[in-house]
C-alpha cells in the first residue's frame, strides 16, 4: 500500500515497468530509434520519474506497418468478436484501476482523488459502452430503390488510423480515440503527448493482456514535430484523429491534405458560463468553481468566461473568490487535495503571464501567484479570478489553460448570448436559469457542441464530445463517434441478370 503524499513508490514502478521502452509496437515494447531522449518529470515535485528514448520516423514506420498487418484480421472479425475482446478489455482495466489512477496522477499532478473518481472510471466505462456498440454497427435495409435492383449500404472500418493525443487527460484520450476507432475494425497508431506517455502505453498493454492481437494498437512516444507530423503525413495512415490546440490542428490539417486523409479535429476552447438573473446564485457560484478548476483548468471545455447578468454581478463575484479561496492546492497523492499542479512549470509560467499582463485592464480578485513554501518546487498556480475584464481583451479571447476564470456583466438576454459567442471557439458552453424559455433559447442559439443547463462539465459515453468553428469537427465517444472511424459503400445489384443489358441498349442502341 502506497503511502498517502509519496509518490516516490510510484516513480520506481514506472522506472521498472516501461525499463524495456516507451514505445509499444506489435504487442512489444522497444526503445525509441531517434537517438534522442525525453524525461518525463513529476509536476508536483519537480522529481524525475523516467528517462526514455524518444521515437523517430522509423518507430512510426514500423507502428504503422504493424497496424497495416493486422488490420485485414481485424476488420474480418466479427461485431460480437469484436464486442467480447472489448469486454475483456474494460475488465482488465478495471482490474487495473488503481495502478492506472497513481500513474496519471504522478505524470500530471492531478489529485488522486480525480483519477480514482473520473479519469479512470471514465475510460474503463468508455470501453464497456464500445463493447456493447461494437455490435452495432449497421448497414442500411435492402430496398428496391430502381426498377430490378437491390441497393444497401455497408458501413465499413477506414484501416490504419493514426491519432495524436493531448497531455491533460492522456489516460482518457487514449480510450477515446483508441476505442471507437477498433470497435468498429480499424486499427490504430497513438501518439500520446511526450511529457505524459505513461497511462497511454499502459492502456496498449491492457489490450494485449485482454486478447486484442498484437498491431491493433500500437503506441509511439514522440514530439509532434519528429513522430507526430511524420504519422500524419504517411501515406499507410488512413485517417488523422487529433486533440490539441488550434494552432496544431491546422498544422495536422495542412498535412493530412497531402494524403486527401479522413480527419477528425478536437481543438481548443474558450467555454462561456452565463448566468441570468433569475439563476440560482449558490448553484452557480458552485458550479462556476468546479467548472473552472476540473484538472486545474487544464480543459478544452472548462469554464473560462463567466458572463453574469448585472443585478447578480457583483455578488457572483465575491462569492465565487471566497468560495475559489477555501480550495485546498496541494500534494495530488495528499487525500484533503482539491487542486493539483499544473502539468509543468512551462504551463504554470504561462498561465501566470496572462494574469500578470491582466492586471493592466482588468481586476485580479483572487489568487493570481504561485503559492509559497515546499509547494514552490511543483507547478502550482493558486485558484484566481478575474473581472471586469472588456470582451475584446486578452484574458477574454485566448486559451489560457489554468486554473483562471474571467467574470464580466451583460444586461439583456440578447447581449448575453451575443457576448457567450464572441470568440472564434465552440467547444462547450453552460447558461444558468430557472427559466425553462431562456434555457431552451440559450440551447438553441449558444452556437457550442455542447450546452449544459444549470451544469458544466460532466461527460457520458453515450452522448457525444465535439466542437464548432476554430474548436474543430468531429465527435469523440457516442454512437456518433462511429460516423468518424467508418466509411459507407454503396452496393447495388441486378435482380434479373438482363439490367445491365437493357442499360446498354438504352445508352449505345442494339448492337
Amino acid at each position: 500500500m502506497h503511502h498517502p503524499g509519496n509518490a516516490a513508490p510510484d516513480r520506481a514502478a514506472a522506472q521498472e515497468r516501461f525499463a524495456d521502452g516507451a514505445q509499444y509496437i506489435a504487442g512489444r515494447p522497444t526503445r525509441g530509434t531517434s537517438g534522442r531522449t525525453h524525461t518525463v518529470v513529476d509536476p508536483a515535485t519537480g522529481a524525475e520519474v523516467l528517462t526514455y528514448g524518444l521515437a523517430g520516423p522509423d518507430d512510426v514506420d514500423a507502428a504503422v506497418a504493424a497496424a497495416r498487418e493486422a488490420f485485414p484480421g481485424w476488420a474480418g472479425a466479427t461485431p460480437g468478436e469484436r464486442s467480447d475482446a472489448l469486454h475483456r478489455f474494460a475488465a482488465v482495466l478495471a482490474d487495473r484501476a488503481e495502478d492506472f489512477a497513481r500513474a496519471e496522477s504522478l505524470q500530471c499532478g492531478k489529485p488522486l482523488k480525480l483519477t480514482r473518481e473520473f479519469d479512470v472510471p471514465g475510460s474503463v466505462d468508455n470501453a464497456a459502452f464500445f463493447a456493447g456498440a461494437a455490435r452495432q454497427l449497421e448497414g442500411r435495409s435492402a430496398g428496391e430503390y430502381s426498377g430490378d435492383h437491390t441497393s444497401y449500404v455497408r458501413r465499413e472500418p477506414i484501416g490504419v488510423v493514426g491519432s495524436i493525443a493531448p497531455w491533460n487527460y492522456p489516460l482518457q484520450m487514449a480510450a477515446w480515440k483508441i476505442l471507437p476507432a477498433i470497435a468498429a475494425g480499424n486499427t490504430v497508431v497513438l501518439k500520446p503527448a511526450e511529457i505524459t506517455p505513461l497511462t497511454s502505453l499502459m492502456f496498449a498493454q491492457a489490450a494485449t493482456a485482454a486478447g486484442i492481437p498484437d498491431g491493433v494498437v500500437n503506441i509511439v512516444s514522440g514530439t509532434g514535430r519528429e513522430a507526430g507530423e511524420h504519422l500524419v503525413a504517411h501515406p499507410d495512415v488512413a485517417m488523422t484523429s487529433f486533440t490539441g490546440s488550434t494552432a496544431v490542428g491546422k498544422r495536422v490539417a495542412e498535412l493530412a491534405t497531402a494524403t486527401v486523409k479522413r480527419l477528425h479535429l478536437e481543438l481548443g476552447g474558450k467555454a462561456p458560463f452565463l448566468v441570468f438573473d433569475d439563476a440560482d446564485l449558490e448553484a452557480a457560484v458552485h458550479g462556476a468553481v468546479a467548472g473552472a478548476l476540473i484538472n486545474t483548468g487544464q480543459d478544452c471545455t472548462a469554464a473560462t468566461r463567466a458572463y453574469v447578468q448585472r443585478p447578480l454581478y457583483e455578488a457572483f463575484v465575491e462569492e465565487t473568490a471566497a468560495l475559489m479561496d477555501t480550495v485546498r492546492v496541494g500534494d495530488p497523492f495528499a487525500p484533503g487535495t482539491d487542486l493539483g499542479p499544473l502539468v509543468s512549470r512551462a504551463q504554470r509560467d504561462r498561465v501566470a503571464g496572462f494574469v500578470d499582463r491582466a492586471r493592466s485592464y482588468a481586476r485580479v480578485v483572487c489568487g493570481g501567484e504561485a503559492p509559497q513554501g515546499d509547494l514552490r518546487r511543483g507547478a502550482y498556480y493558486r485558484p484566481t479570478l478575474i473581472a471586469d475584464a472588456a470582451q475584446d481583451s486578452e484574458a477574454v479571447q485566448s486559451e489560457i489553460f489554468g486554473p483562471v476564470l474571467v467574470v464580466l456583466p451583460f444586461d439583456g438576454d440578447d447581449e448575453g448570448i451575443r457576448l457567450a459567442n464572441d470568440t472564434p471557439y465552440g467547444l462547450a458552453a453552460s447558461a444558468w436559469s430557472r427559466d425553462v424559455y431562456r434555457a431552451n433559447r440559450a440551447t438553441r442559439e449558444i452556437r457550442a457542441g455542447c450546452v449544459w443547463i444549470n451544469d458544466h462539465i460532466p461527460i457520458i459515453s453515450e452522448m457525444p464530445h465535439g466542437g464548432y468553428r476554430a474548436s474543430g469537427f468531429g465527435k469523440d465517444m457516442s454512437a456518433y463517434s462511429f460516423e468518424e472511424y467508418t466509411q459507407v459503400k454503396r452496393v447495388m445489384f441486378d435482380n434479373t441478370a438482363v439490367a445491365a443489358k437493357d442499360w446498354h441498349r438504352t445508352v449505345f442502341g442494339d448492337r
